[in-house]
């Protein structure tokens, strides 16, 4: 439904799309994230009309939307946009969702009919009287949200749409996206620089990193086989082990140091990787007196440091390079873990993603 091919945007002669290519299906919720400055917000400006691209083309329905002038007011009329900070005029809540069909010509009993469907799918039903400006930031995103949805649009263009708000107006606007998407069809894009919102959300996701696309699949792909060693540690890889591949009893191994660390991956021997290991696929026990201390991946270490973060600790192990899995408090408390503990650590090869580094 959206095309990007070889999308670039400069500002000044400093360049903050370098090249986006990408494709976003018909009812299709997909996720932009990247970091603070990746072009997130450019992007979604772009396909909105409200920018123009420095090159490359940007199509709806086969349509270049920049370069045929004479169908942008039609293209324009698909797409509905929600900003990063709630935008409401100084009047009622229901004069502020009818905005977009009072431009349309629509007739005032339409109108009505039409606020009033789209202030209870937000769950501001009886709202219409009040001044906007008197309401919560996410009772106004949910304004916001109520007239860009209100025109029956069928993209739906979202800029980091909770950035501003609480932990439950947060869940409110991602439970509206669900549903808007589920029982209306509605494309959704978002950015985000939240990335487990987009896991959250987004059948696929699209991580913009230094003007492009670095990888674009599925919260699954993009979370537990990122595509590069700075995608693992946007996504929150925490454990990143630079090494070179060998065999081992015929299989591959990762030489880190000279630990080796078995792998299912098709590189070959004299390859330099990086293993993004998820701190969640990590085991860690106490050191058995007399036992195994290496066999496959169980990897013998001391703990270096167990720090809380919220319900949970992060256990930090000195395996001839630190790893860090997160285990609940009352684990940590009943492998009697503490700073200079003896303990292996294991994990399966697959949990082992390995990148070609550079």
């Amino acid at each position: 439904m959206i095309e990007l091919e070889g999308v670039r945007k400069e500002f000044d002669g400093r360049s903050v799309l370098a090249g986006v290519t990408g494709r976003v299906e018909r009812g299709e919720i997909f996720a932009v994230i990247g970091p603070s400055g990746a072009g997130k917000s450019t992007l979604l400006r772009l396909i909105d009309l409200l920018d123009t691209p420095t090159g490359g083309t940007i199509r709806i329905e086969g349509t270049d939307i920049h370069g045929e002038q004479a169908r942008s007011l039609t293209i324009r009329r698909m797409m509905g946009m929600v900003f990063q900070k709630p935008a409401v005029f100084n009047t009622t809540v229901a004069e502020n969702v009818a905005v977009g069909l009072r431009f349309r010509g629509a007739r005032e009993a339409t109108i009505r009919e039409k606020v009033e469907e789209a202030l209870e799918m937000v769950g501001l039903a009886g709202y219409g009287e009040r001044r906007a400006r008197t309401l919560s930031g996410g009772e106004m995103q949910r304004v916001a949200l109520a007239r860009a949805m209100v025109i029956e649009p069928a993209i739906l263009l979202m800029d980091e749409p909770t950035a501003n708000l609480d932990p439950v107006s947060v869940a409110t606007i991602e439970d509206l996206v669900i549903r808007i998407n589920r029982d209306l069809g509605t494309t959704i894009i978002f950015s985000t620089h939240d990335m487990y919102q987009g896991q959250r959300l987004a059948h696929r996701i699209g991580v913009l990193m230094n003007g492009l696309f670095a990888q674009v699949g599925t919260p699954r792909e993009v979370f537990t086989l990122p595509g590069s060693r700075d995608v693992a540690r946007f996504v929150g890889t925490e454990n990143i082990v630079d090494g070179v591949v060998v065999t081992e009893n015929g299989t591959n191994a990762v030489d880190a140091g000279g630990v080796r660390v078995r792998v299912a991956a098709p590189f070959r021997p004299g390859e330099r990787v990086s293993l993004c290991i998820r701190s969640e696929d990590l085991r860690i026990a106490p050191a058995v007196r007399g036992g195994r201390v290496f066999d496959g991946n169980i990897l013998p270490g001391t703990v270096t440091s167990i720090v809380p973060r919220g319900p949970f600790s992060r256990v930090t192990v000195d395996c001839g390079f630190p790893l860090s899995a997160v285990l609940a408090w009352k684990k940590v408390d009943d492998l009697g873990l503490r700073e200079g503990s003896r303990v292996v650590v294991s994990f399966s090869a697959e949990a082992a993603h390995a990148v070609r580094q550079g």
